[in-house]
């Protein structure tokens, strides 16, 4: 494995993955360049160092080549923010002649890796009444061609490089597989040291004490996370609609809150764990609670153990909110993940926001924060505080899984 401050790129060609998966509107006008910007520290590392740039990416989840998933709708943007003309490929399995006349300083832009079904490696088109031994040979035809897509991609270039950490846990053919074929020219990009080295700093060589900061609808959803984090942190943080999974589990009433009846055991025995380990479960006394689920629905702050019937749980209270700061203004580390409450709600979006400044606050005084999540990353964004806390993740699922402790493809790819 090579460090792309260290490689030296004169006179190569880099194949990049890149994640520029970036939301597009009617016109195919860029609404988000976040993910544009993130790999161009990178991009122009390469090309300050004597490269050629081959860049690769998905965008959305195609089924089949479409106007609406080409990636030609953002070479001006591209080009914009690199500052150098930016060539495209509208097919990135027929971009021999293009590669091989690029020169140092030129970037070559492949068209959606995606509209290829080797790219993932699963069959498309099959019947719905496929049999189980035509979907077992389509799969099997697909990773035999998956070969070929790969090896095609490879050629194109000298070196390796995957700055794409939204897609590092999944095993594609531009995440992984292309990395065998740069045994001794394959790095990761800065994008993806940055996001690695900040997980890290949570999951691996934390500053104690440690808060995890967990949010969002189910608890489902996060018992990888929790059951992994466990023996890591000191404290952590239950807010959004996984509280009254756990509040039941304790005998609670929960009204017409969510609630995962499958998960009360699980709940049951992470609160177990926790205490065995010392690690405090914080919730709260009190929650805001609504009749129905809609903005302007009627609201009080209720207890969290005795939710009326007819009522729901929406957001976090002020006491509660108080609580969070004191935990986490006498922490040293902070993860936060998953909204609060029902953060799409403006009436009902104040524990997410109140949270978010928390975070900011707390970076202020030099606790690490590490931010990853849909909601928990929009809320630092329109708040004006993704400057102020101490990394924002770009990964979805994918931090999700390395929280986990599951090895992520893409990663383990390079380290080889």
């Amino acid at each position: 494995m090579k460090n792309i401050d260290t490689y030296d790129f004169t006179g190569k060609k880099a194949i990049v993955r890149v994640d520029f998966n970036v939301p597009l509107d009617a016109d195919f006008n860029i609404t988000d360049d976040t993910r544009i910007r993130a790999a161009i520290p990178t991009l122009k590392k390469i090309l300050a160092g004597g490269g050629a740039l081959i860049v690769m990416s998905h965008l959305g989840k195609p089924k089949d080549p479409a106007e609406k998933f080409s990636l030609k709708h953002i070479v001006a943007r591209v080009q914009e923010l690199l500052g150098v003309p930016v060539q495209f490929a509208p097919d990135c399995q027929k971009a021999d002649e293009q590669a091989a006349a690029l020169k140092p300083g030129d970037v070559l832009l492949l068209e959606n890796l995606r509209f290829y079904a080797e790219e993932e490696g699963k069959p498309r088109g099959l019947a719905e009444d496929a049999s189980e031994e035509e979907k077992k040979a389509a799969k099997a035809a697909v990773k035999e061609s998956q070969k070929a897509f790969t090896a095609k991609l490879a050629s194109y270039a000298d070196c390796y490089v995957n700055d794409a950490f939204g897609t590092a846990h999944r095993a594609h053919a531009s995440t992984s597989l292309i990395a065998k074929y740069f045994p001794k020219d394959k790095m990761f990009g800065y994008l993806m040291e940055a996001e690695i080295t900040a997980i890290d700093k949570v999951v691996k060589n934390p500053v104690h004490p440690v808060t995890a900061v967990l949010g969002g609808a189910k608890v489902s959803s996060k018992i990888g996370i929790i059951e992994n984090l466990i023996d890591k942190v000191d404290n952590i943080i239950i807010g959004g609609g996984m509280v009254y999974t756990f509040v039941k589990a304790q005998g609670g009433k929960v009204g017409k809150s969510l609630c995962e009846d499958d998960q009360i055991e699980t709940a049951l025995n992470i609160l177990a764990k926790a205490k065995e380990k010392g690690v405090k479960m914080v919730f709260g006394e009190e929650v805001v609670v609504a009749d129905a689920f809609d903005n302007e629905a009627k609201s009080q702050v209720v207890n969290k153990m005795d939710i009326p019937d007819g009522w729901m749980g929406m957001d976090a209270a002020p006491s509660s909110v108080a609580l969070w700061k004191e935990v986490i203004d006498n922490s040293k580390t902070v993860l936060w993940n998953g909204p609060m409450g029902v953060f799409e709600m403006s009436n009902f979006a104040t524990g997410t926001n109140a949270m978010a400044r928390l975070l900011a606050e707390a970076t202020a005084k030099g606790t690490f924060t590490l931010v990853g999540g849909g909601d928990s990353v929009a809320a630092i964004n329109q708040l004006g505080y993704a400057d102020k806390v101490s990394y924002v993740s770009t990964g979805g699922g994918a931090m999700l899984e390395y929280l986990e402790g599951i090895e992520l493809p893409g990663i383990k790819a390079i380290r080889e």
